[in-house]
């Protein structure tokens, strides 16, 4: 299990080194197959280094291949339980306490770790358990991002589901075949307390990023409007689009035409935002919504019309809405701003 301690000591550097990625990385893209969902799920894990650093620290812990089998199985077992509960219920819940408890949970192996192993594992193996239940709530967090179809909902769930199991197996396997390479050429990180202190020192400098970066505001279920004034109200995302695999033809789609919902719902997934609007607006509110969609300086911004929305205009990202009783185009372009400025909404690579 020595050679666990090179490769998370290794990630966990990666992670101080690089602030923005305290943000958990979003499912990147969509498909329209059940099977394309596999792939979805695969690739998610293998770059969710948060949820990987956690893998490590127990299986580092663990000592043994049969204990960490069974720890390991415990914890897929209570991310599978959440991922496919929240996804199916709709329940949306604040990304970033999920991804701030997701990064403590890599500070609370750490501890463990450098304390000893437990002499009564039950009370870890019942705290791997509830990390993956949180885990899992992440894990839904970024699948509803995508935008699911109601219609075969349930097949596409699985079936992410077990591209993350797929994900998860590979980078366990790499994380043993690496550490025994590795291990050969850096004799020094053979001491597992580095790793240790490690997995403490990436999951306190990610959730500190999260919390200040993030700011208060961030942590509410739903916040205030935008001002005394305002028209507008910012509040956690309930809107979903069906999946796609394509981009828009075009940015921007006038009253009357078709708008492509299952584009809509690929590009949310890239960190786009998009915008919608009555149909029936005055010419002169329709052309300020126009303009701001296609100006070439809003960033990656698409619009088009919602005959069933009953506000005059909504602009959505992958974690919030603002909803606009009147066309306010500023407070559209602060909330796309804000939204631009925060590393969640770089796309996935």
């Amino acid at each position: 299990m020595r050679q666990g301690a090179i490769v998370a000591g290794v990630v966990a550097a990666t992670v101080l080194m690089l602030p923005g990625a305290a943000f958990a990385h979003g499912v990147g893209g969509s498909s329209e197959t059940v099977g394309g969902f596999v792939w979805l799920g695969t690739k998610h894990m293998l770059a969710g280094w948060d949820h990987l650093l956690f893998v490590g620290g127990v299986l580092l812990l663990a000592g043994k291949i049969r204990r960490a089998a069974k720890l390991i199985s415990l914890f897929a077992v209570g991310h599978s339980i959440t991922l496919f509960t929240a996804t199916v219920a709709d329940w949306h819940v604040n990304p970033v306490l999920v991804d701030v408890v997701v990064a403590l949970s890599l500070v609370f192996v750490g501890v463990v770790g450098l304390r000893g192993r437990p002499k009564n594992w039950t009370w870890f193996a019942a705290a791997v358990l509830a990390f993956g239940l949180i885990h899992g709530l992440g894990l839904a967090t970024r699948l509803q991002d995508v935008g699911l179809p109601s219609d075969g909902l349930i097949p596409r769930v699985l079936a992410f589901n077990l591209g993350v199991e797929i994900g998860q197996l590979i980078a366990a396997v790499a994380m043993f075949m690496l550490g025994d390479v590795l291990r050969h050429y850096l004799p020094r990180l053979r001491d597992v307390r580095l790793s240790h202190a490690a997995l403490i020192a990436a999951g306190a400098v990610a959730a500190t990023v999260l919390l200040v970066t993030s700011g208060p505001d961030a942590l509410r279920p739903v916040q205030a409007a935008t001002g005394p004034a305002s028209n507008c109200e910012v509040r956690n995302r309930t809107e979903t689009f069906p999946a796609g695999n394509a981009h828009p033809v075009k940015d921007f789609f006038e009253p009357g035409e078709t708008v492509p919902a299952t584009s809509f719902g690929h590009v949310i997934g890239d960190g786009y935002v998009i915008v919608t609007y009555r149909p029936d607006l005055p010419a002169e509110q329709l052309a300020q919504v126009r303009t701001f969609v296609t100006d070439p300086t809003a960033g990656r911004v698409v619009g088009g019309s919602a005959t069933d929305q009953s506000e005059a205009v909504k602009a959505v990202h992958a974690y919030q809405t603002i909803a606009c009783d009147t066309v306010d185009v500023d407070a559209v372009r602060q909330f796309t701003q804000d939204w631009f400025a925060d590393p969640r909404s770089k796309p996935a690579e």
